[in-house]
């Protein structure tokens, strides 16, 4: 099992919380919520983000890789 890269890991972390930020944001502001009700929603969305199926999808990439013989 090859570990995914730092990189690559930290870039689908951010690119999750920057999605649920925007989405919680949206759907708070649909629903009638003032802009730091929203604002507060977005902060939830980023804490419920799941990181360990980002992690899962993760090594699953980093697994479908050419293996390196150095």
């Amino acid at each position: 099992m090859a570990a995914p890269d730092p990189l690559q890991l930290a870039a689908a972390v951010r690119n999750a919380c920057v999605r649920a930020a925007l989405d919680g944001y949206e759907q708070a502001q649909i629903a009638g919520l003032c802009q730091e009700g929203a604002w507060e929603a977005a902060v939830d969305a980023m804490r419920m983000v799941d990181l360990r199926t980002i992690l899962q999808e993760s090594a699953a990439a980093a697994d479908s890789l050419p293996q390196r013989h150095d």
